[in-house]
């Protein structure tokens, strides 16, 4: 397939892109590999597979496997630590939470990841990662000191600092599960400020909100609490197809 990141440029030349999110621990890796091949179906340009808490090697693996049996996009490692990362994977989001108060969640677990990251040959993408209000479970997993949503200069201050860091692109979370995604105004602020891609994620469930977002400068709309719930391939579809129509401004 080539380099998944080259792939990921050339796709937003067409606009913007919709990246589905699986968490190994919340089904059955058969069913992860269902949800997968239907969100590829509906035009979702990647799958990222990962989670707010670790998971053992062992589901991750067999997840992967069955998601890439049946998808010939890429499946990418959103890990919450070194521990989740397996040879199964194009590319893993080599991720620093800029804003955890802890070291570990921004080099710590990094330095071990490294070495696997070599091992594996797995094509690393450095990512800044953004914890914003209200944060959810990342943020108390990761110890962030998250963004307020009024707080625009600070984000697009961590956005510009990824960005000068050499990082590849930059992710906005506001938090699996997130009762509000990350505001419009915030969105816009660091697409002002960065010239790298920018990833939003969090409280995006349903087509409206991630129009939204899309329309405000994120490059890439990633949706995963909603694929959990009863119906969320349904809406999921519609959320991507809406992504793909605001990305090219037929929304």
């Amino acid at each position: 397939m080539g380099k998944v990141f080259d792939y990921i440029r050339k796709e937003l030349e067409n606009g913007a892109l919709h990246m589905t999110l699986i968490d190994p621990d919340k089904q059955t890796p058969e069913e992860a590999g269902r949800i997968a091949a239907e969100s590829a179906s509906f035009g979702t340009s990647a799958i990222m597979v990962g989670g707010s808490t670790g998971v053992g090697l062992e589901i991750t693996d067999r997840t992967v496997e069955e998601i890439r049996a049946g998808v010939g996009i890429p499946v990418i490692s959103f890990p919450s630590s070194a521990g989740g990362l397996s040879p199964r994977f194009d590319a893993v989001y080599f991720l620093s939470m800029l804003n955890s108060r802890n070291p570990r969640h921004i080099t710590g677990e990094q330095a071990y990841g490294a070495v696997l990251v070599k091992e594996f040959g797995i094509e690393p993408i450095g990512m800044g990662y953004i914890v914003v209000e209200p944060g959810m479970k990342v943020a108390e997993v990761g110890e962030a000191d998250v963004v307020g949503r009024k707080d625009l200069r600070r984000a697009a201050a961590y956005a510009l600092a990824a960005e000068y860091f050499g990082m590849k692109v930059v992710y906005l979370e506001a938090g699996s599960g997130a009762h509000l995604p990350v505001p419009p105004d915030m969105i816009r602020g660091v697409r002002r400020a960065i010239s790298i891609p920018l990833i939003v994620g969090g409280g995006i469930t349903d087509p409206e909100s991630a129009v939204a977002a899309v329309r405000s400068g994120a490059d890439v709309i990633v949706t995963g609490t909603v694929v959990e719930r009863n119906g969320g391939l349904s809406r999921l579809k519609k959320i991507v197809s809406a992504v793909k129509a605001a990305g090219t401004g037929a929304a």
